[in-house]
């Protein structure tokens, strides 16, 4: 799993749910019998819950078709063919740099016909994976990768004092618990 946040999105929350499926519960989304759901402040009012495979998460619903987010998950996939022959440390420095990719996606009438007259002014940094713009853009990345034993690693890439040349990354491994 890699995501960020951004700075100024107001009450926007997303949340990937993983859960044990009990009597009635929906289909697994993993081989281990988890069920994964996405659920935000917009969209359906229930958790939805997904089947296996790769999704896409911007500053809008899942899967938005985003030229952006449609580039975010084309990196995404080919860091993880190639994760298997990567060390863990060059694995996460891969992903965050998929996270920290600032190459406009345009012309995207997606994002184009979103608040014309607000968008426009900042259109190619607005689509890029990566935002950076004064008083908005993405001030967090995360990367969670999680092993077959259930071995943890989640790392935090977070923005210090509103300042994009200054960043702290956090790591901290644990175990799940079964």
């Amino acid at each position: 799993v890699a995501g960020h946040q951004h700075a100024g999105e107001a009450g926007s929350t997303h949340q990937l749910l993983a859960t044990a499926p009990g009597p009635g519960c929906p289909r697994p989304s993993t081989e281990k019998g988890d069920v994964v759901c996405y659920y935000g402040n917009r969209g359906d009012p229930e958790p939805v819950v997904l089947a296996p495979g790769t999704y896409g998460l911007s500053n809008a619903l899942l899967e938005t078709p985003w030229r952006k987010l449609c580039f975010g998950k084309q990196l995404f996939l080919a860091v993880v063919e190639q994760s298997q022959a990567l060390p863990k440390d060059d694995l996460i420095a891969q992903l965050l740099d998929v996270l920290n990719n600032d190459e406009a996606q345009l012309p995207d009438p997606a994002i184009e016909d979103q608040g014309r007259e607000y968008v426009q002014p900042i259109l190619s940094k607005y689509a890029a994976v990566c935002v950076r713009c004064p008083h908005y853009g993405t001030r967090t990345n995360t990367v969670i990768l999680v092993d077959a034993d259930g071995h943890v690693t989640f790392t935090e890439r977070s923005m210090l004092d509103k300042d994009p040349s200054r960043w702290e990354t956090t790591t901290h491994e644990f175990r799940l618990q079964s």
